[in-house]
Formats: structure tokens, sequence, C-alpha cells
């Protein structure tokens, strides 16, 4: 058999030469759903999850969130060790229990919220990111006792508050228990505010539900991610109630920010920036604030 005749058994098929380009491949690129531009994963990244053809704000994660507005990326988290329970013994499609087991562990949180306590811009600051990928980031007992205790320590510290809001509502799996959540967290806001201490309140996309319809709106200053879908029922639920059609562009960012109910529209990029000129105004400049 001649040395350069190469065994058919070893050599690689076409199967395997596609298998072994997709490979290598894979993960590199995003596609963003407004524009419809491929992008470089790294680019995108580098872009703070932001298209840099159109704009469009891709989902960013809430620990990536705090890190790029606390000072230096540093802050001290707290009061992650609470967790749901399952009061109701709730099952719809899946036991609410074995969601709450599952949840967790793809998140690497215990429910829908994190707590945080550092610098912006100098000033001290308790700042509550929701988590969406934590069934739908929606608010249950435990979200609003978070809330709560991030709320009552700030006015322990005279210190600021920020809320991140990202999700889809009350969490129907605990009942009226999620429902008191909006009056117990809103409670403590009017004591934040009898304070005279800040509360800035971030709507990303997308906001909705109860939490919208209680501290997410309740800020002192309510700002908005571009494009950001901001609202109480989903549009279709809407238009099967009304029996019309609702105009274009309904429930945006941009929609209520033309109709007042906003206070700014600030892209991710600058919205370290416009906090802290924000919290300047508020509790005075700090000197020796941190880059």
């Amino acid at each position: 058999m001649p040395w350069f005749r190469r065994d058919k058994e070893s050599s690689p098929s076409k199967g395997d030469e596609l298998k072994e380009r997709t490979v290598k491949t894979e993960g590199l690129f995003a596609k963003c759903p407004q524009c419809t531009q491929t992008l470089f994963r790294k680019e995108l990244e580098e872009n703070l999850q932001v298209c840099p053809k159109c704009q469009f704000h891709f989902k960013l994660d809430p620990y990536r969130r705090l890190e790029l507005l606390f000072d230096n990326g540093q802050y001290n988290e707290f009061d992650k060790q609470l967790a749901s329970t399952d009061p109701l013994s709730f099952v719809d499609n899946k036991r609410y229990s074995d969601r709450l087991k599952s949840a967790p562990i793809s998140t690497g949180t215990l429910d829908a919220v994190i707590n945080a306590e550092g610098r912006i811009g100098g000033h001290q600051v308790f700042a509550a990111a929701m988590v969406f990928d934590f069934i739908g980031g929606s608010m249950g007992s435990v979200v609003g006792e978070k809330i709560t205790r991030l709320i009552e320590r700030a006015i322990d510290q005279k210190s600021a508050v920020i809320t991140i809001s990202c999700s889809s509502g009350a969490r129907m799996m605990e009942g009226a228990l999620s429902l008191m959540q909006m009056a117990k967290i809103s409670a403590a806001l009017a004591r934040l505010d009898d304070d005279a201490l800040p509360f800035i309140s971030v709507l990303t996309h997308p906001t909705t539900g109860g939490v919208s319809a209680s501290f997410a709106m309740l800020g002192d200053l309510n700002i908005a991610e571009p494009g950001a879908q901001i609202g109480f029922a989903g549009p279709r639920v809407i238009e099967q109630t009304i029996r019309q059609k609702l105009p274009e562009g309904f429930q945006s960012a941009e929609s209520l920010l033309e109709h007042g109910m906003l206070d700014a529209i600030v892209c991710r990029r600058e919205l370290r920036d416009y906090i802290i000129n924000a919290l300047n105004f508020m509790v005075g400049h700090k000197k020796n604030s941190a880059a």
C-alpha cells in the first residue's frame, strides 16, 4: 500500500468538517433583534450589551449592572440568605416548590432581587437589582422583604436608594401575599421620603405588573433604558379588554416619557454619570468621589 494513500476510515467526513467549523464559531456572534445585524459577542460585551448599530439594549446580568454602577465595581451584597417558601402549595403546569429548587441553580441567587451597598460617585447608596431569570423577576414575599430591608437600612444610615427593575410583576404563586408587598415597599418609601432621602428608580425591559404599579414608578427620579417596555397589563390583554387596537409604541419608554410618566431615558453607557449628577444635586457634591 503506497504511503501517500489515506485510509478511508481515518479521513474526516463532510459531516465532521461541518461540525468542527460550527464548534469553532459557536458563541462568537449574536444577532440584534431590532436591526438584525450580526455582532461579535466580544464587541457587544465591550459596549455593555448595547448594539453599536442601532443602540438596542440587550438584557444585562444584574450583578454586572451593579458592578457598572458602583465605584470601582465594588459593593457588598446583603440579605442574600433569604429564600421563598411555598405557603399555598401552588401548582400550575409545574409545582412552585420545584421552581424554587431549580431557579437558584440557573441564576445563582435564592430569589429575584439582589441587595447591595456601596458608593456611587462617593455617595453611600443602597441598591436593589432584580433578577429576571428567577421566575420572570416576579415579586413575592422575599423580594418585598428584601427591598423593604434595603430601604430601612438606607433610612438608618441616611443614604440614597436605587432600584433597578426588570420584572413580570407580582408572583401569582404566592397569591395575596405577593400583592401585599406592593403596599409594604410603598410604605417604606414613604418613610424614606419623610427623611428627605433620595430614591432613584431605573426601569429596564420589561418592567410590568405589580412592580410598575408600585415602587418602580415612585422614584423621585424615574429613569428608563431606551426601548424598555413599561406598563401594567400586557398589550394583548388590554386590546382584548377594550376591543381596540393600541397605537404603535404603546408602553414603550419613549411613549411614557412623551406622556410625562418618566423623567428621562438614558443609554446604559451614560447611566452611571447621569445618576452621579443626580445624587450630587440631591444630596450635595462629594469632592473625593471615585472615578
